[in-house]
């Protein structure tokens, strides 16, 4: 390798370097990319209505302010003060589970006898171990501070700025790569675009649906805080796997401190709705949406929980829509799709070279990245 070499893959290291040091950074912006699109999305709706790309920026972002207001005025007081109520009353619930746990085990049948089972002791340190490690992370999300309220206004300001002039900014984008390539990012990056925005769309519909259908249920169980919990059921839905079984903990909870019959009735009524979410609400209306397979959905979480905290699982999804999408279209199709056997690139070059005899000035075959 010749100097010039070795100072491209040093500048290269130095680049992924300074990478993983702003990656908290770069995850604000992706946030304010998919609060842009979302938005994009509106203002493009306005705009196929004959509006001008000004008049129907500034109508969608009235309307987004004008709900932010109603939700913080109507729905955010009141969610708060049954929050705190749910958080107080988590310890009377264990406490409840570890007395019918301990009676479960006092009166167990003759052929259990034998068996020795975990005393309440030991699955009371479990679930307090178990409860440190996760709940600090999870109410970290809903607990006010400075350092929160600084990124929400730098991915607000980043929003605003990604919307006034979405195609300056995409157009940077793509003149950092090699000129034989711009037009096809181009192509991947509308197809990232549109995949973004489907899942962005369907996952609203859906986590609305287990929001409304989470009230229903738990208001006919007489369940108290109904609101905290429908919305915390629906805000959960946006982290698949992890999320749905978060939001039973509040309703188990709460139904402890009455009998267990209704803790059984809660779990049967949080399993129906997940199923219907899964089998029916989602396969409905994300049917353009990118597929992704479970166990690549549940190792995104764990890559990028490990990596950017609490805040990468919230975005684990739309990270791996982006991801799947340019694997999809830069790796396989461009790339991997291209390639030739050894065989197949002879038999190629042969036939060019006999057309070559019949027409000396035919180019040599190239491969079409396109």
């Amino acid at each position: 390798m010749n100097l010039g070499q070795w100072l491209s893959i040093l500048c290269l290291l130095i680049v992924l370097v300074f990478v993983w040091q702003i990656r908290q950074v770069l995850l604000l912006v992706f946030t304010a990319v998919v609060l842009a699109v979302a938005l994009n999305q509106i203002v493009r709706q306005f705009q196929k209505r004959g509006m001008p790309r000004s008049r129907a920026l500034l109508l969608a972002l009235s309307a987004a302010a004008l709900l932010a207001v109603l939700i913080t005025y109507v729905i955010v007081p009141p969610f708060v003060d049954q929050f705190l109520q749910l958080i107080a009353l988590v310890p009377q619930g264990l406490k409840q589970v570890v007395f019918w746990v301990e009676r479960l085990l006092n009166n167990r049948p003759n052929w259990l006898a034998g068996i020795e089972l975990p005393n309440s002791t030991s699955l009371v340190d479990q679930v307090q171990i178990l409860l440190s490690a996760v709940l600090p992370n999870f109410f970290a999300v809903f607990s006010g501070s400075l350092g929160a309220l600084l990124q929400t206004l730098l991915v607000l300001i980043f929003t605003l700025m990604l919307l006034a002039n979405p195609a300056s900014y995409r157009s940077a984008l793509i003149q950092i790569c090699p000129a034989f390539y711009r037009s096809r990012l181009d192509t991947v990056l509308t197809k990232s675009e549109a995949a973004l925005g489907s899942w962005l769309g369907g996952a609203l519909i859906s986590s609305s649906a287990v929001a409304l259908l989470s009230a229903i249920g738990l208001w006919s169980l007489q369940i108290d805080f109904v609101l905290a919990q429908a919305l915390l059921a629906g805000l959960l839905n946006f982290i698949p796997n992890i999320g749905p079984t978060l939001s039973m903990v509040f309703p188990l909870t709460v139904a402890a401190l009455d009998t267990p019959w209704k803790m059984l009735a809660v779990v049967v009524l949080y399993l129906v709705i997940q199923n219907l979410e899964a089998y029916l609400i989602t396969p409905t209306i994300m049917a353009n949406q990118v597929s992704l397979l479970p166990a690549m959905t549940l190792a995104a979480q764990l890559v990028f929980a490990r990596f950017f905290g609490f805040l990468g699982l919230l975005l684990a999804l739309p990270l791996a829509v982006i991801a799947k999408t340019f694997i999809q279209e830069i790796l396989i199709v461009d790339i991997l799709d291209q390639w030739q056997r050894p065989q197949q690139h002879r038999d190629s070059m042969n036939a060019h070279s006999d057309s070559l005899s019949e027409n000396p000035f035919q180019l040599p075959p190239e491969t079409d990245l396109y």
